[in-house]
């Protein structure tokens, strides 16, 4: 008789789970959540009367709406570009696919602050861009264009990386089906491809969305930091904490983190909601 063979134990890369898992919760602990409650519990000192007087000052709620009618604009054109190269890159193959494919990972690992400064060097009134808008009569640096600009930039990997992966894995046999039927690209594309990517679109854009509230380095060269027209909240708290006023500084700061956590936890429900809408439609 032939003894039964040991069952193969798969082998482990990392090492066990307790000790992953050990290891990974510190970090989140040292590096997020302690933060975290400490700037909630320094805003806590302030007392709700004060900190609804420090967010409702006039300029407190002037660069709170400069840095939401920012977001919102480079948001809703990195929804529209970010979709339309993350559509070139998977569904085209032509030289330099892989080099365009790179450089949209550029806004990562480039320093904010360089990014700002060279947008700024480039649509200034004697840069390459910003010459010929200026004979136009349009102005983008120091204006909040220039701060939508900035955000545009450094949030526009978001929705590219969250839609690509999505239209890559897309069966094409269904739009083979529609086109059959006597569909024409346009309604492919809005019936049956934009369904399907929806959900990691809305993602994207709300992941950039969050990151274009966050953003500084990049803003604060472009921006021209006038307040009540081109200060952001960001650095109106960098303002508070350079004069010392560190109870204003952390309620700002609370403001942002709460728009912050709210933005991300839907775009955790919208990544959730698109990963159940591939399983059913596989």
């Amino acid at each position: 008789m032939i003894a039964a063979a040991a069952p193969i134990r798969a082998r482990r890369v990392l090492p066990g789970f307790t000790l992953s898992l050990g290891t990974t919760l510190l970090y989140l602990v040292l590096i997020v959540l302690i933060p975290i409650a400490a700037l909630i519990l320094k805003g806590a000192e302030i007392g709700p009367a004060a900190f609804w007087a420090i967010v409702s000052s006039d300029r407190a709620v002037a660069a709170f709406r400069i840095t939401l009618t920012a977001g919102a604009i480079a948001t809703a054109f990195n929804a529209a570009y970010g979709l339309l190269m993350a559509w070139v890159l998977v569904r085209y193959d032509f030289p330099g696919k892989r080099l365009l494919d790179a450089l949209m990972d550029i806004p990562f690992a480039l320093p904010t602050a360089v990014a700002g400064l060279s947008l700024t060097a480039l649509f200034s009134a004697n840069g390459w861009f910003g010459s010929v808008l200026d004979a136009a009569g349009l102005q983008v640096v120091y204006t909040i264009w220039g701060i939508a600009l900035a955000m545009a930039f450094t949030s526009i990997p978001f929705v590219v990386r969250t839609v690509q992966p999505v239209l890559e894995d897309l069966d094409t046999s269904l739009e083979q089906a529609a086109e059959t039927l006597g569909a024409r690209p346009w309604q492919i594309f809005s019936r049956v491809v934009f369904p399907a990517i929806l959900p990691a679109w809305l993602a994207g854009c709300t992941t950039a969305f969050a990151r274009s509230l966050g953003e500084f380095g990049a803003i604060v060269f472009i921006a021209g930091n006038l307040p009540f027209e081109t200060e952001i909240a960001a650095l109106l708290a960098y303002i508070r904490l350079e004069e010392y006023d560190y109870n204003g500084a952390a309620a700002i700061a609370l403001v942002l983190l709460a728009f912050a956590l709210v933005l991300l936890i839907l775009s955790n429900i919208l990544q959730s909601w698109a990963a159940r809408h591939r399983e059913a439609t596989r």
